[in-house]
């Protein structure tokens, strides 16, 4: 075996954590893993090409690869504007594709590319030798997939610039620890979010890999334990300067996810870049310092079963539809320990200007960026409450935006429906509207 092959297999680990086949061994699925993953690693050179599309064979996989400047250079070929939205909107298409293609799609896609499909011999049956989820997970390294209904936390520590860089050093390691305690926790009540993230500089950008509405509940609720680990670790803090004031932005939107050259391999951890990154990016620039705000959305996602887990269908979700869903979930997570005590409830609204005597409403803000562009946001709160010990107060109150750089647009009615959600949100998933004395 090549030194290079050696160095590539500890690479290929993380595939085994996939269900293995019915009646496949271990060491024969690594095995098959091995030879799929070294005869699309000899197409791939080094990330010269790409996999657009694939289909099943019985012994192997048929691949539509090109150059990866195909992805520009099909559309720019248009004769006209038509002509380039046509291509635009078949490209998106075929990069939004998840798994493998039907026949018809894959010929459609080599007609519309003018690829010659290149067939794959594999030395066994593709589902029956990897699995058909393995398989997808290991071909989509060589490619660029397109993904509209993902939610995407980005955490950003204010002030980072101005610090020295051991300082910096030390900030981006208690912002970790944090994120692994709120993993760990979440862990403990059995949600296993399959979370990765990437670094900006000065914070990360988190994602569920997982999809669907559960999924971004998920990823919404791992953002909540993540600040509140960091407020506690402001509270226990023996230098001004150990641990970051977050600033941070929920959003769900469309990105291209790929996988960049590291050495010989693909990158084990996939890469963002799309709207929702940059509408992300627009956001934290307005943000206060403990600010929490959740860009305005309205995306089809595929929606939780009865069972809990996310079904074919798919639903229109906006974002206040979004915020009430996350309240079932939350009563899983009382009872939960956060600095050695003992959380007794999560309450989680949007936050709006007081509507009457006992009655908040839901504001809509609208941010200018430096491109004069303009975005809508909601102002988002957490509060913790446990026992022993003081509540822990995420975000700020609506009161509290006086330095916001944002425009009032809408308010609505924290006791009427705005879109499937409310403004308040109570332990036990109550639509009623919100006393004032429990907005903190």
């Amino acid at each position: 075996m090549s030194d290079d092959t050696l160095r590539r297999k500890s690479w290929l680990d993380g595939f085994m954590a996939y269900p293995l086949p019915a009646g496949q061994s271990e060491a024969d699925t690594r095995a098959n893993i091995v030879a799929l993953d070294q005869a699309l690693y000899a197409l791939w050179k080094l990330g010269e090409n790409l996999v657009f599309g694939w289909m099943l064979q019985p012994r192997g996989l048929l691949l539509l690869v090109a150059r990866h400047a195909l992805v520009i250079e099909y559309v720019q070929a248009a004769s006209n504007g038509a002509e380039a939205a046509r291509r635009a909107a078949t490209l998106e298409s075929l990069l939004a594709t998840d798994g493998p293609m039907t026949p018809a799609a894959f010929d459609r896609a080599a007609t519309d590319l003018q690829l010659d499909p290149l067939l794959l011999p594999l030395p066994f049956e593709p589902e029956r030798g990897i699995g058909l989820e393995a398989m997808a997970a290991i071909v989509a390294r060589y490619g660029i997939r397109l993904v509209e209904d993902r939610a995407v936390v980005l955490l950003d520590a204010v002030g980072f610039s101005l610090l020295t860089p051991l300082q910096q050093v030390v900030q981006l390691g208690s912002l970790s620890c944090s994120v692994n305690s709120a993993y760990a926790t979440l862990l403990g009540r059995e949600i296993n979010i399959n979370f990765a993230r990437t670094t900006t500089g000065d914070g990360f950008y988190i994602w569920n890999r997982a999809r669907g509405v559960n999924a971004n509940v998920e990823l919404y609720q791992l953002m909540q334990f993540i600040l509140a680990d960091n407020a506690m670790a402001h509270e226990q803090a023996r230098s001004p300067h150990s641990v970051p004031r977050l600033r941070t932005c929920f959003h769900v939107g469309s990105h291209y996810e790929f996988y960049q050259s590291e050495g010989l391999n693909p990158t084990a951890f996939s890469y963002l870049v799309g709207q929702v990154t940059i509408e992300l990016a627009r956001m934290i620039e307005r943000a206060l310092p403990g600010q929490i705000l959740v860009g305005r959305f309205s995306t089809p996602m595929l929606d939780a079963g009865e069972g809990g887990s996310d079904g074919g269908k798919r639903t229109v979700v906006d974002s206040l539809d979004f915020v009430a869903r996350t309240r079932e979930p939350l009563k899983r997570l009382d009872g939960v320990t956060l600095a050695g005590a003992r959380v007794d409830s999560i309450q989680c609204y949007l936050t709006g200007a007081r509507s009457g005597d006992s009655e908040f409403g839901i504001s809509e803000f609208e941010i200018e960026d430096k491109h004069h562009l303009r975005h809508r946001v909601y102002n988002a709160k957490v509060n913790i409450h446990r026992r022993p010990g003081a509540p822990v107060y995420l975000g700020l109150r609506d009161e509290d935006l006086g330095g916001f750089a944002a425009r009032r647009v809408q308010v609505g009615s924290a006791g009427v429906s705005g879109g499937g959600g409310t403004g308040g949100v109570v332990s036990g998933g109550s639509r009623s509207p919100i006393q004032v004395s429990s907005r903190v």
